[in-house]
Order: structure tokens, then C-alpha cells, then sequence
């Protein structure tokens, strides 16, 4: 079971004072209590190299819906050709995941630190796509209760990224399914044709607010590392 870390020194305002703009806040810092708080009122961080650290809430968050959730016959191909492991190579994950010659790079130094301190904490995973012994392509995010809160993913292998979204579903396809909120923040065309869709901001921290009080998946309570 994941570690409490001591409360942050830092306190998020409402998603609501941040009107039409995706920025909510700047300021603060990465320890885990800031982190893990920000992302239970609908936040998470993304440095500014012109200045402080940046607190997002998307006006239009992007979303997975897991409950129902159908894959294309592509995506099942995909998914198909690659075994799916979780938190087995958590540093290759985000360290491919910041690869800094990757277009609209973000995650530096502070990032790797904060959230690699929050995986051996047990709050951050790394679901990942292995061809044999390659690794072909994964994701890495923060599971707090029924959120999972996607930060990056990568490929190495053509599909490896797209079978680690579906193998991330399938792990959080329980019996609380209907309950859980697989976030993506934004809604990119590549995404978009994995199936994610946007929600409004008020209705995202609404079901965030809900989802934290159903359990953590099997696969991310550290009883289950590997599964076809």
C-alpha cells in the first residue's frame, strides 16, 4: 500500500478562480504531500522554464472512459502483439517519457526527482509494453484511490504506446470501473483515436472528488506485477 507522505506547507485555491485560463496557480513545490494534494483537487504540475512551476486544471480535461470501454479492432492488434508488465522498469519508462529531443518535451530534473520519489512511495506506476525482453513502449502516472492520472507515454516500437493505454484499462476494468477516472489532461488527435474524450472542468474535479474514495486497482496495491 502506498506511503502517506506529510502534508504539504501549501494550500491549492478552487479550479473555479482560474476562469477561462487551464492555469490555476504557480508557485509552491514538488514534495509528494504538495503533489498528491493538488492532484485530489484536480491539479497537476508542469514547469515553466520562464518562471515559477505551473498548477493545470484544463477548462476541457481529457478523459479515458473505462466503464464500457470498446477497442477499436487496431487497437486490439496492437495490444496483442505485446505483454503488459507494471512498475518493472519505472525509471527507463520516465526517463523515455522526457527524452528531451521529443517534440514539446516538458519533464526536467525536478520532475524525474518528485515523481520517482512518489513510485518508490507507491502513489506513481509505470505500465509498460514488452516485446520479449524490449521494452516497446509504456506510461507513467498517479494513482490515488479510483484516479489514475496519466503524465506521459513513449514508444520505441510502432503500437508499444497504444498497447500499454489498453493494458492500463484493462487493469482498472473491476468491479469499480464505473467509478474510476482515467485522466489524460488534454485531448490530443493521437489520443482521441484511443478513445479519449473532454468534459467539462467542473465535471472532472466533481468525479475526481467521488473517485477517491473507491480502492486502488489490484495492479497498483503491489500484489500483482505481470499479466496477460
Amino acid at each position: 500500500m502506498p506511503i502517506d507522505p506529510p502534508a504539504s506547507a501549501w494550500e491549492f485555491p478552487p479550479v473555479a478562480v482560474a476562469g477561462a485560463s487551464d492555469v490555476v496557480a504557480a508557485g509552491a513545490d514538488l514534495e509528494p504531500g504538495t503533489v498528491l494534494a493538488a492532484y485530489k483537487r484536480g491539479l497537476f504540475p508542469m514547469p515553466d522554464s520562464h518562471g515559477p512551476l505551473l498548477w493545470w486544471s484544463p477548462v476541457d480535461r481529457g478523459v479515458i472512459e473505462v466503464d464500457g470501454f470498446t477497442p477499436s479492432r487496431s487497437l486490439r492488434r496492437a495490444r496483442q502483439r505485446f505483454e503488459i508488465r507494471v512498475n518493472t522498469a519505472f525509471d527507463q519508462v520516465i526517463r523515455a517519457c522526457a527524452d528531451p529531443t521529443r517534440p514539446g518535451s516538458w519533464i526536467d530534473d525536478d520532475i524525474i526527482a518528485s515523481y520517482t520519489k512518489l513510485h518508490e512511495m507507491g502513489w506513481v506506476h509505470s505500465v509498460e509494453a514488452w516485446d520479449g525482453d524490449e521494452l516497446a513502449g509504456g506510461l507513467y502516472g498517479v494513482a490515488i484511490g479510483g484516479l489514475f492520472a496519466g503524465e506521459s507515454m513513449f514508444h520505441h516500437k510502432t503500437d508499444g504506446s497504444k498497447a500499454a493505454v489498453l493494458g492500463l484499462i484493462e487493469l482498472l476494468s473491476d468491479k469499480f470501473a464505473s467509478e474510476r477516472v482515467l485522466d489524460i489532461q488534454w485531448v490530443t488527435s493521437h489520443l482521441a483515436t484511443l478513445g479519449a474524450v473532454s468534459i467539462p472542468r467542473e465535471t472532472y474535479v466533481r468525479r475526481v472528488d467521488r473517485a477517491l474514495a473507491f480502492p486502488l486497482p489490484l495492479a497498483f496495491g503491489g500484489s500483482l506485477s505481470r499479466y496477460r
